[in-house]
């Protein structure tokens, strides 16, 4: 019996049937790596401190909420979607969270909530609440830091 090895001129070589896989890892480690590096950066945001008070945690089965942020100057910021701080003023935020509570899905589960500085007039914070609640929103809270023990 005479078997060939496929050195032969009219030989077809047979597909090889293992993947290297050494080159994907490498590649998924370096992806891994770089998002392990800008996913901190991403967090931007108006910069606010908030004020410290023992509160309970937000539901994770609730829907995303819409922040309303109120910076230490008063400066209204939107941020309806959760990627990005918009700047508004008082008719354009209750527009806006308007629209946005509209294409929600369970629009009374969704949450609006107010970031305010703790440096911020009480007022300027009242008058936003009450221009949420005017507008239709049922439900409006404030945001606060946790207390450091």
């Amino acid at each position: 019996m005479n078997v060939s090895t496929g050195a032969g001129r009219g030989s077809r070589r047979r597909p090889m049937a293992e993947i290297n896989v050494v080159p994907y890892i490498d590649v998924s480690l370096v992806l891994l790596i770089i998002f392990m590096v800008t996913a901190p950066m991403l967090q931007s945001g108006v910069d606010v401190d908030l004020p410290k008070a023992e509160a309970r945690a937000i539901d994770p089965n609730q829907d995303k909420p819409i922040i309303v942020t109120i910076d230490k100057d008063g400066q209204l910021y939107l941020d309806a979607t959760n990627q990005e701080d918009v700047p508004v003023d008082v008719p354009g935020l209750i527009e806006k969270v308007t629209r946005a509570l509209a294409e929600k899905s369970d629009k009374d589960r969704t949450a609006v909530l107010i970031r305010g500085d703790q440096a911020v007039d009480y007022g300027r914070v009242i008058t936003v609440m009450a221009a949420l609640k005017n507008s239709g929103v049922s439900q409006v809270g404030l945001m606060t830091s946790p207390v450091e023990d």
